[in-house]
């Protein structure tokens, strides 16, 4: 075996600050996360478009001249853009920027109170499923076992019941709004929610730190909801930011089919129903609310994928 001379090596000397020097700075799992997830500009920019299309489904009912319900019989069908010319408000210059729809409505005030409402129900909807499925699939995944065979099997028969049947028979027994649409919403979409904490409690709960709090004697309750549950939170949070989009969709869908949110409430799926009827004569009362429920679902979407690109300790560099 040969053997490297000694004489093509030099001593270059050492540096004590250089070599006691932290190469990379200790931080947290949050705050790694959210600066990986501010690298993201896609994920930022859909962030900031949630938060303005919240807030301006919040104010600008508020400050509208107009009310969502209001007719203006002189004004009918009109584009982006128009003066209002009714009496009411004569001499102060109010413009209706989206148009009006066939009963001279408002457009742009109804598109924002339709978007607190479609809002409203996704959020309520998703928060209901957050909750159940969070207390349902961490018992069943912390017990195992027979319990948590049956607990399953519970959840196959639910998760095979559609939707839109739910929603029927609700409707037979409750008046159609926003309260039949959450309930019916709740009573089936948990159930994902409840596989995905079930799979993060059974692969959390063989930990070291689990068995260190069973041996010193934590509850059961205890364990899941202080260890178990904040451990799989950041699965949990990419998981709701991606079943928004489709609870408004939902909405959307059931409000444009009759079963949704009562005529003359508006919601996006109630301003597209309408929309649709005068697409081929007025297509901008069809694009108004179109463009609103797309944005607002690829901006989730996005926003959710960034989550999970930030969540996920293998990208960390």
């Amino acid at each position: 075996m040969t053997q490297i001379d000694k004489s093509r090596f030099e001593w270059i000397g050492s540096d004590s600050a250089r070599r006691e020097g932290i190469s990379r700075p200790s931080t947290t799992f949050w705050k790694d996360a959210i600066g990986r997830l501010m690298k993201n500009k896609v994920a930022v920019v859909c962030f900031f478009i949630i938060v303005l299309l919240i807030l301006s489904c919040i104010i600008v009912p508020f400050f509208s001249p107009f009310e969502s319900r209001e007719q203006h019989l002189g004004e009918v069908n009109k584009g982006f853009m128009t003066v209002c010319t009714d009496s009411r408000y004569e001499g102060q210059h109010h413009v209706h920027y989206f148009g009006t729809d066939n009963l001279g409505r408002d457009l742009f005030l109804r598109a924002f109170e339709g978007g607190r409402v479609s809002l409203m129900i996704a959020f309520a909807a998703v928060f209901v499923n957050l909750i159940v499925g969070l207390i349902y699939g961490g018992i069943s995944g912390y017990i195992g076992g027979a319990v948590d065979t049956i607990m399953m099997r519970i959840v196959e028969i639910v998760n095979g019941i559609p939707y839109l049947i739910v929603v029927i028979l609700l409707m037979m027994v409750l008046p159609k709004g926003i309260f039949t649409m959450v309930v019916a919403y709740g009573i089936t979409g948990w159930t994902g929610m409840a596989r995905l904490v079930r799979g993060q409690v059974l692969q959390l709960k063989s930990q070291e730190y689990i068995v260190a709090a069973e041996a010193m004697g934590a509850r059961s309750s205890r364990i899941i909801a202080k260890h178990l549950i904040p451990n799989a939170l950041s699965v949990i949070i990419i998981n709701v930011t991606l079943a928004i989009p489709s609870a408004i969709f939902t909405e959307a869908f059931l409000s444009y089919i009759g079963l949704g949110v009562p005529v003359p409430q508006p919601s996006w799926g109630v301003l597209a129903k309408g929309g649709q009827d005068v697409f081929m004569t007025y297509p901008y009362q069809l694009v108004v609310p179109a463009v609103a429920i797309s944005l607002t679902m690829l901006s989730f979407n996005l926003l959710g994928d960034g989550l999970r690109d930030a969540f996920d300790p293998r990208l960390r560099r």
